[in-house]
């Protein structure tokens, strides 16, 4: 390393108060860790550590709240309504982080790792904003050492595994369900009004449009962090995503009415495309050709080509449209779809290719069961689910607290089952041996073995459990 340089590192060491423990003894130690260590790679910081300064931790401060007053490691203010930095304040703040990196050496010689890492850790004494990371084996304080290590990216995950996620539409979390013990395993936080859930395809990412902010977030599966929001052109409502993981399609529940496609290499918004009626829900068909979006004001179904990302067709029904599912052809084409219309209790039947309603089910009164019309929102039935297997579609009424279950293709009911007040939305395992289904009323997510149709597990959750989704995510 250039003489100039080593003494400018040195210095802004000093000027930041850096304990002797911390700074090379002498000038030619740093130099020896420099001459063989990489520099901190600035697009690995950008994408991977910055999320690390907007995250929330419990009850403390983000590292933003602080370092953008700090005249040492200093973080750029955002921009008034951004979500994240752009290009310029990334570099400026690496130039920051880079100043208390040395590179090559021991983690615990970069007072970057050092000041957040908890004393037993091996951290510093002391933090003025507190400790964040209680080891050295926090996956967010791994990404960093890796960063200052010289990393361009992180190390692979050591496995993937299947969950189920609940989120909580009045509350600021979303809880994960591990489907082999139906017990939560985690809860994300930080996303305040939760609405639709999907994940990458590869597990790396879940995606959780968030109402308060309107923005899709993108959460990091590995460290369960907010990595990215994503600003949308209105409030978003359910969220699907592309089959081949490019893309994530938002509903924006605004009038005129748009579908937001969102880039997941880039994170970032490129296309809001005009749609007929605000958005309640949007989904991708099993063949990953279309994407369905239906919009309660309008009464319109419609149907975007995912090749293209442009409208092909509408369909008017006689009620808003709510939920809604698909089953396929025995080529994997899409060959119906099923949807639940408001103040109609029960689903109706559309022919994909014909592009008519065939037949509606309206579902009977259940014997002894208490009817329930308090709270509806002109939504008596809300959720809908095919079993993996394509043999039996699932409907549920919050008026009777039940999910009645059909074979198909005949539509015959085979069954029902209690699932707790006001239930909602449905998923399966992989398997299908396994349905999950949100009961808002009761701060549930009830897990009903499918062969037997009874409730193996009540699984608290948080605050109006209503929409749900089986992902897969990365685990280090």
């Amino acid at each position: 390393m250039h003489p100039v340089r080593s003494l400018f590192l040195f210095l802004c060491a000093c000027l930041a108060g850096i304990p002797a423990a911390h700074v090379p003894n002498t000038l030619a130690q740093t130099d020896a860790a420099n001459a063989t260590a990489p520099e901190p790679d600035f697009e690995f910081f950008r994408t991977e550590v910055q999320p690390i300064f907007l995250a929330k931790r419990g009850s403390s401060v983000r590292c933003i709240q602080c370092h953008t007053r700090s005249s040492g490691f200093r973080l750029q203010p955002l921009d008034e309504g951004a979500h994240f930095w752009t290009l310029e304040q990334s570099r400026l703040n690496y130039a920051s982080a880079r100043a208390f990196v040395v590179p090559g050496a021991d983690p615990l010689q970069s007072r970057f790792l050092t000041h957040p890492l908890a004393a037993s850790a091996g951290g510093d004494a002391f933090h003025g904003g507190g400790k964040h990371f209680a080891n050295r084996s926090d996956p967010e304080w791994r990404i960093m050492a890796a960063w200052a290590a010289g990393a361009v990216s992180r190390p692979p995950a050591t496995d993937t595994v299947v969950r189920i996620i609940q989120t909580n539409a009045a509350g600021d979390n979303s809880h994960i369900i591990d489907p082999a013990t139906n017990t939560v395993v985690g809860v994300i936080e930080d996303v305040e009004i939760p609405h639709g859930v999907t994940s990458a395809p590869d597990g790396s990412a879940i995606y959780i449009s968030n109402e308060s902010l309107h923005s899709l977030d993108i959460i990091d599966s590995r460290t369960l962090r907010v990595k990215r929001r994503v600003a949308l052109s209105g409030r978003p409502n359910n969220v699907a995503v592309s089959k081949d993981g490019s893309k994530v399609y938002v509903g924006i529940m605004e009038m005129p009415g748009a579908v937001d496609i969102i880039d997941t290499v880039t994170m970032e918004k490129i296309k809001t495309l005009p749609v007929e009626g605000a958005i309640h829900n949007v989904y991708v068909t099993p063949d990953g050709r279309h994407a369905v979006a239906g919009s309660i004001q309008t009464r319109k179904i419609n149907v975007i080509d995912t090749s293209t990302d442009e409208l092909a067709w509408t369909l008017e029904m006689d009620a808003g449209i709510r939920p809604m599912i698909f089953d396929t052809h025995a080529d994997g084409s899409t060959r119906n779809i099923y949807v639940q219309l408001s103040d109609f209790h029960g689903f109706a039947v559309v022919d994909f290719n014909t592009r008519k309603e065939v037949t509606r089910i309206e579902h009977p009164e259940v014997p002894g069961e208490h009817a329930h019309l308090d709270g509806l929102q002109s939504a008596p039935a809300h959720g809908l689910g095919i079993s993996p297997d394509g043999k039996t579609l699932w409907s549920t009424s919050k008026i009777y607290s039940h999910a009645y279950v059909h074979s198909l293709p005949d539509l015959k009911e085979i069954g029902r089952v209690f699932v707790g007040q006001h239930p909602e939305w449905i998923t399966f395992t992989p398997d299908g041996k396994t349905a999950y289904i949100g009961a808002a009323g009761d701060n549930a997510t009830y897990a009903v073995d499918t062969a037997t149709l009874t409730v193996v597990a009540k699984i608290a959750v948080g605050q109006t459990p209503k929409r749900n989704g089986t992902v897969l995510m990365q685990v280090d």
